[in-house]
């Protein structure tokens, strides 16, 4: 069976022969058909199938036969901005000869651009999140959608987008076809699917949660501690080619990366803490072999597209056993040859073994061929921070900056050096003339004196003040005047109210 048996539109033919498709996927050969027929679909395949391209090829088959005017006339929903990327990417390849305009929105970076880009879409592929929001915010009107497919609705499910879903879901209108594309079929995706789809077909590639058989997978028991040397020891021997690793959590992810790049091996992390560019950046360069390793969390498991990926490494085995379905089924796309190496610790035995019921077989225990004891694992040495900086081009030393002096706020309220003589001068005869008031903000309060105790000698210091070269009548004007000036205001505002009562007075005395 070939895509000329389906009855294309010419160009969709020519697009997909460009694309280097020849024979349609079971998923494909069972799926195209009915959607073609304008029939509510549930389809059940496991990733790496072909599902894209089962329902972008027959959507655009139908669009392509009514004439453009400019609205949103079917819609795609994913619940990953990599898978939406992805749907993406796969769509704008079908319809390259077609007169049809593809957008995709998703969250993680400003919508400026992406409202730009919604004007005259046919096809919109979005995240529930940001959707929604443009839909709030008066951007997208949904009542024109003709064909509206979940994709992945099992992982929707999952990361609590269901609420999402079915908002977007009474926005659109009641004629129009839905397909409802799914890795596993839960019973809360069938109630799902009883809500939103009218008398719909049932498609199921493989049995529910079944691993692929082409990818060969590995299992290592070995300690905690000792992951990252057998990581390092795999990248150094077996798997040069590089690997894409998965990790639980964020940031085992980062530790992973940071391992990894101390010991000369180029890696870059992807998870929900990335930014959309950072993220998009990390997996063009791991496709471009820019990078070695590739480490990912499974946010990112359903949205990784790599043609020809030759090894996927489960650093941490997932506690959610499904998920180990999606994460080895990153390699083996499209029929090609993959392999799964698993790493497992003592308390992730149990995750093992409730994997190996889901998938209805054992996973095959390899041996370590090394003593991981001498496996070497280099560090980077932080440099100690000196007062001299070096400049990278010839190393020759530059003077190190001087530090800024300091300014201190004196008791007449101008600011004076420290480090001048002249500072020092009047910092000492404003100790001599005035004690510190324990109410200015840089004098420290001083322990209160006894009732008891002597009144200081006044020529005692007027001779201290002489033998340091001290001008006592200058300090002494200074502070008279700084006195004078207070007492002045002070008079200036007793006069003024006391006016102002006077004239209150007047004034209730003439109206009695």
């Amino acid at each position: 069976m070939t895509f000329n048996d389906f009855d294309l539109n010419p160009l969709i033919n020519k697009a997909i022969v460009q694309v280097g498709y020849e024979t349609p996927t079971p998923i494909q050969q069972k799926a195209i058909p009915i959607i073609l027929a304008n029939n509510d679909l549930i389809a059940c395949a496991q990733t790496g199938t072909g599902k894209t391209a089962a329902f972008s090829i027959p959507m655009l088959n139908k669009l392509a036969a009514k004439k453009q005017d400019g609205k949103i006339r079917a819609l795609i929903l994913t619940p990953t901005r990599e898978l939406a990327i992805q749907i993406h990417e796969n769509v704008i390849d079908y319809s390259k000869f077609l007169d049809l305009k593809t957008t995709v929105i998703y969250g993680g970076v400003k919508q400026k651009n992406q409202v730009t880009a919604l004007a005259n879409t046919n096809i919109l592929i979005a995240t529930p999140g940001r959707l929604l929001d443009l839909m709030n915010q008066k951007y997208i009107t949904l009542k024109d959608v003709e064909i509206l497919i979940l994709d992945e609705a099992d992982r929707m499910l999952d990361m609590g987008f269901i609420h999402d879903v079915k908002k977007v879901v009474k926005a659109v209108s009641n004629k129009r076809q839905t397909l409802l594309f799914s890795a596993t079929m839960p019973k809360e995706i069938k109630k799902l699917a009883q809500e939103f789809l009218t008398n719909p077909m049932n498609v199921s590639v493989t049995p529910e949660s079944s691993t692929v058989e082409v990818i060969k997978q590995e299992l290592y028991h070995v300690n905690k501690n000792d992951k990252k040397k057998l990581l390092i020891h795999l990248l150094r021997t077996d798997l040069k080619d590089g690997a894409l690793v998965f990790t639980r959590t964020k940031a085992n992810a980062n530790r992973v990366v940071k391992l990894l790049i101390e010991n000369g091996i180029e890696a870059k992390a992807i998870h929900g803490n990335k930014s959309q560019a950072a993220r998009v950046i990390a997996l063009q360069e791991f496709k471009d072999k820019k990078i070695e390793v590739l480490v990912a969390t499974d946010i990112a498991a359903r949205g990784i597209d790599i043609d020809l990926l030759d090894c996927v490494v489960n650093y941490e085995i997932p506690n959610i056993f499904e998920t180990y379905v999606h994460r080895i089924g990153r390699s083996g796309r499209a029929g090609a040859k993959g392999r799964a190496i698993s790493f497992c610790d003592y308390d992730e035995r149990e995750y093992i073994t409730g994997i190996e019921k889901l998938i209805k077989q054992e996973i095959p225990l390899m041996p370590v061929n090394c003593d991981l004891d001498k496996v070497e694992l280099f560090k980077s040495v932080k440099t100690p921070r000196t007062s001299e900086r070096r400049s990278s081009d010839n190393g020759n030393k530059i003077k190190p900056k001087k530090p800024k002096e300091k300014k201190v706020k004196g008791i007449s309220g101008i600011r004076v050096d420290k480090k001048s003589d002249e500072s020092k001068e009047n910092s000492s005869e404003q100790k001599a003339s005035k004690p510190r008031d324990s109410k200015t903000r840089d004098s420290k309060p001083r322990d209160a004196k006894p009732r008891d105790a002597k009144p200081r000698d006044s020529k005692s210091n007027e001779s201290k003040d002489k033998r340091f070269g001290r001008n006592t009548e200058k300090s002494k004007s200074d502070n008279q005047n700084f006195g004078g000036n207070k007492i002045k205001q002070r008079n200036a505002r007793n006069f003024e109210s006391k006016n102002n009562a006077d004239k209150s007075a007047r004034k209730v005395q003439r109206k009695g």
